[in-house]
């Protein structure tokens, strides 16, 4: 919930700090970033010392930060309190699904369970801008940190009371390295396309940061398969279906950053929108997401994931083509249409993403590649929060109605276009005979428990 609570909120945080779009971006960016590079450090942290510590251990940390946002004075600080609730946010997510995973064993058990799982994320989301909307109208922005106090205490307490204690009877090794690396990865990537439009795309700054995220990614390839215990194995990429979920994570949850942020700007400063206006134009996203994620789960336990990824992406698409080709900006019926296909597309591949990822997978390990994937999708909403609004600062100084931003908005809707189209084309390679023979053939050679415990 609290990221989509902040969208709605993200023009009043510009409007009361005096920031730039790129300034607002980086409230957005810091915590989808910090939390992309520690959810593999948590979940691997969860495996060795207990995941129910590590859980709420977490939801300490993010409720402290969540209090510190609210009391922010600056946006600087602001920026660094939204790094720190990330920190604990990473101690969440990746932990509550190994917490899925080592419960429901049994393969349509555990598809149903994630599908229901992918349901709640989609109401907390559906939750967010309306909750959101209505406190930034009527109390202000500051009060959309104060609701995660309550609900991060009530969760400590459940945890303690419901959740059992469980670690990986192999646990791996820390690797410092490997942080470092992936933290340095994602962040000269957002970091040089986000101060892209101010520094200009062909800057030394940009493009020195763009080269040192390549030689990041590079270095930690060849630094991960030296080491015994890695903290991102890419063994795990020799599965098809496994490096499928990985990018088709990666480009749905990028269109949805980038969604997200393009069409709260447009509401509230092109439109005019108040926040609860706002948060109930974009209610049929969020609403069909948490509606479908269920229905695709019982999908995906039944007949596998091909049919959901058909479904969503081809659902994306549609949305993107109905908002991006009309030459004025949607109003109206058309664009609750593109808000409904876009949160019924991402309600139908949210399922099928993490089923598939860690389907065949030893559940010692299952949290790893849920934590995988779970950076994936954060790292793609901070690519789309940063690729968006480099687009549309690009293409305006003042956000109002006109030429400029109707191109920003166009765009906007074709890259997001192009990540469906992108999601159809692996989810299709990915998902066929051919990825289940490389499966068997590399399960055959390599017994899974001996490829990941050599």
């Amino acid at each position: 919930m609290d990221s989509s609570i902040l969208n709605v909120a993200l023009p009043s945080i510009k409007s009361t700090f005096g920031a730039s779009i790129s300034g607002a971006q980086w409230t957005l960016d810091a915590y989808t970033l910090t939390l992309a590079s520690f959810l593999m450090l948590s979940a691997s942290t969860a495996d060795r010392i207990g995941r129910r510590k590590v859980f709420q251990t977490g939801l300490v940390v993010f409720t402290t930060g969540s209090l510190l946002c609210s009391l922010a004075p600056t946006l600087e600080t602001l920026t660094v309190f939204r790094a720190l609730q990330a920190v604990g946010g990473s101690m969440l997510n990746p932990v509550a699904m190994s917490i899925i995973t080592n419960t429901f064993t049994e393969p349509q058990e555990r598809a149903r369970a994630i599908g229901v799982w992918g349901g709640v994320v989609g109401v907390s989301v559906a939750a967010g801008p309306l909750i959101g909307g209505a406190l930034v109208e009527f109390v202000g922005w500051r009060s959309v940190f104060w609701v995660n106090v309550p609900i991060g205490i009530a969760a400590f307490v459940l945890a303690k009371l419901h959740v059992p204690e469980s670690r990986s009877p192999h646990a791996r090794k820390p690797d410092p390295a490997g942080q470092l690396l992936v933290i340095g990865t994602v962040f000269l990537l957002t970091f040089g396309i986000i101060e892209a439009p101010n520094t200009g795309w062909g800057s030394p700054q940009t493009v020195l940061s763009l080269i040192a995220s390549a030689a990041c990614l590079g270095a930690l390839i060849v630094v991960e398969r030296r080491r015994p215990e890695p903290l991102i194995d890419v063994r795990f990429f020799k599965s098809p279906p496994f490096s499928g979920a990985t990018g088709i994570a990666l480009l749905m949850y990028t269109a949805q950053g980038g969604f997200l942020i393009v069409n709260t700007l447009y509401l509230q400063d092109v439109r005019g929108f108040s926040p609860l206006h706002a948060g109930l134009s974009i209610l049929p996203m969020p609403l069909l997401q948490a509606l479908c994620g269920p229905i695709s789960g019982r999908v995906v336990g039944r007949y596998g994931p091909r049919p959901s990824i058909v479904i969503g992406s081809i659902a994306s698409m549609c949305a993107g083509l109905l908002a991006a080709v009309p030459a004025d900006l949607p109003t109206g019926l058309r664009m609750y249409v593109c808000y409904g296909l876009t949160g019924f597309g991402l309600g139908w591949i949210n399922a099928a993403i993490t089923t598939t990822a860690v389907s065949g997978m030893p559940n010692a390990q299952a949290g790893v590649a849920a934590s995988i994937v779970s950076t994936m999708r954060q790292t793609g909403v901070t690519l789309g929060v940063a690729i968006v609004g480099s687009v549309v600062a690009t293409h305006v100084t003042v956000l109002a109605p006109g030429p400029g931003f109707t191109a920003a908005y166009r765009i906007s809707w074709a890259i997001i276009v192009t990540c469906g189209a992108l999601v159809l084309s692996i989810g299709l390679l990915t998902t066929g005979r051919w990825a289940q023979r490389a499966v068997y053939k590399q399960v055959h050679k390599h017994p899974l428990e001996k490829m990941w415990h050599p």
